[in-house]
């Protein structure tokens, strides 16, 4: 079973290890949703250094340079070492290379090769025995060259505390799957909903981006749809033609919650996001998102926030 929420965990440590002519998207989806997280968490939940091998400036595919914050081998280690590389992959896998990704593997408790970062990996030997994906166009190539490596075309692969993932959109996953394994799966719904509408108005697209059910996915764009004036669970298990038993078991499965608590997680966030980026008094703001007035919509935000709605206004 998954969990809803976890515990606060002490600062997660990522370093983020650029290689010539990498991919601005990729990097951008490895870390702005780990900048979501420390923004919606209200705290430094994520520290990200970028690292290159040399300590040296690096531009990107598009001619973006990158000072990074010092070499690899000057890095303490973390929780997450992330090798993003994108164009030339061969050119950089070097011995030199796989001689600092083999020493720096022993410092990070989760190795992570981004686009076609599985190959460095594989040329440090960091996936022997190992699943593992890259991006589309190397996938041929990566899987007869290394031949002790099961290759698999899924976009994000975790085979022990080694993920790979394939291509710049896959990134964005690969990270959302981190944060909801630290901090559960509440966290991963706002960090994905942060980036899919992020307006005055609250998401009705699609919110989750995970391995939900699409009977989850179904009843999210429902509650997602009607926060103004909640449905009653039966309600929405009648229009998904199923029963409340059933509804109840499958959010418990994907995502460690009952529909009510969603639900209820739901209309806060839209209600944090009013608060933010609207004018709406909070007692608007309390009707659009299905309470009856002002003090019993206070009263759960200080719960689930630690805070009142007003704090958030700009």
């Amino acid at each position: 079973m998954r969990n809803w929420t976890n515990p606060a965990v002490a600062p997660q440590e990522v370093a983020v290890l650029l290689f010539p002519r990498f991919s601005n998207l990729c990097l951008a989806n490895a870390v702005e949703p780990l900048r979501a997280a420390n923004e919606i968490l209200m705290r430094e939940a994520y520290r990200w250094r970028f690292v290159t091998l040399d300590g040296e400036t690096v531009e990107s595919s598009s001619g973006l340079p990158v000072l990074p914050h010092g070499p690899l081998r000057d890095h303490p280690g973390g929780d997450h070492l992330v090798v993003l590389s994108s164009y030339d992959v061969r050119h950089h896998a070097t011995p030199a290379a796989a001689a600092a990704l083999k020493s720096a593997a022993h410092r990070f408790g989760h190795v992570v090769g981004m686009d076609t970062g599985a190959w460095l990996l594989a040329q440090a030997g960091l996936l022997d025995g190992a699943r593992a994906t890259i991006h589309w166009a190397e996938m041929t190539a990566f899987s007869e060259r290394f031949d002790t490596i099961e290759t698999v075309s899924d976009r994000v692969v975790t085979c022990g505390n080694r993920t790979t993932s394939g291509g710049a959109m896959a990134a964005f996953d690969t990270v959302l799957a981190m944060i909801r394994a630290a901090h559960g799966e509440a966290l991963g719904l706002e960090v994905s909903a942060f980036f899919l509408h992020r307006t005055a108005e609250p998401p009705v697209d699609r919110m989750f981006r995970g391995p939900a059910s699409p009977l989850v996915e179904q009843a999210i764009t429902l509650m997602s749809g009607a926060l103004e004036t909640p449905l009653p669970i039966a309600t929405l298990a009648a229009r998904l033609q199923t029963t409340q038993r059933t509804l109840t078991r499958a959010f418990q499965a994907d995502l460690g919650a009952a529909p009510k608590a969603v639900y209820k997680w739901l209309r806060l966030a839209a209600a944090r996001r009013y608060a933010e980026q609207s004018d709406y008094s909070i007692t608007e703001i309390a009707l659009r998102c299905g309470y009856a007035g002002a003090a019993a919509m206070t009263r759960a935000f200080v719960a689930q926030y630690g805070r009142p709605p007003r704090s958030f206004r700009p």
